[in-house]
């Protein structure tokens, strides 16, 4: 199992990954949770997948995408749009409540958004936690490759249960929520141990 930080910067260098992680989003939303998004040629993409974002994908030696997540910088614009959780606080997305967050969402340097995280459903049980700690893992060297301190995740509300065996030290913000038939929140990451 590996576990690669994609850019706009290598893709050249990864084949066919940058696009099953694709492949892989729409399999485990739209497929999946049935969930209304984008898609094309078999990929799930959204107007926040620019070369301003960073995807993780932990996949095996033949390019199956196993799980990912998108990183993107909190001072991220892109026409209309700045980054996920943001937009839907301003009232700019009808699928996410926009009173997601106990505070404004921030727009500063050094934090950074994750979302679209997902490992494949047909994982087996025995191997879905050392799935989750590779994603964690290589999400860890993104944040310090990319100088990020703090994160903003939208993750399925259980997330106390995993975060500790993670070694991740989260912190709610925001309520839990109902997305699609799953009990979502808004939670803090903090990487300040990981730039060290």
């Amino acid at each position: 199992m590996e576990a690669t930080t994609l850019s706009f910067a290598n893709l050249h260098q990864h084949g066919e990954l940058f696009a099953n992680l694709f492949r892989a989003r729409r399999e485990s939303f739209i497929l999946k949770k049935g969930w209304d998004l984008p898609e094309t040629m078999g990929m799930e993409f959204d107007q926040y997948d620019t070369p301003v974002s960073r995807w993780v994908a932990v996949h095996n030696g033949d390019g199956r995408v196993l799980a990912g997540l998108r990183l993107t910088p909190t001072r991220a614009r892109c026409g209309i749009y700045t980054y996920m959780i943001r937009d839907a606080q301003r009232g700019l997305l009808d699928s996410i409540p926009a009173d997601l967050l106990d505070e404004d969402a921030p727009v500063e340097e050094g934090v950074w958004e994750v979302t679209r995280g997902f490992i494949l459903q047909d994982i087996p049980a025995a191997m879905r936690l050392r799935v989750r700690l590779k994603l964690i893992s290589q999400l860890t060297s993104a944040a310090r490759e990319n100088d990020v301190r703090k994160g903003l995740a939208l993750l399925p509300s259980n997330w106390g249960r995993w975060a500790k065996r993670a070694n991740l030290n989260l912190s709610p913000a925001g309520r839990t929520m109902n997305m699609g038939g799953i009990e979502y929140q808004a939670v803090w990451m903090d990487f300040t141990q990981a730039l060290n």
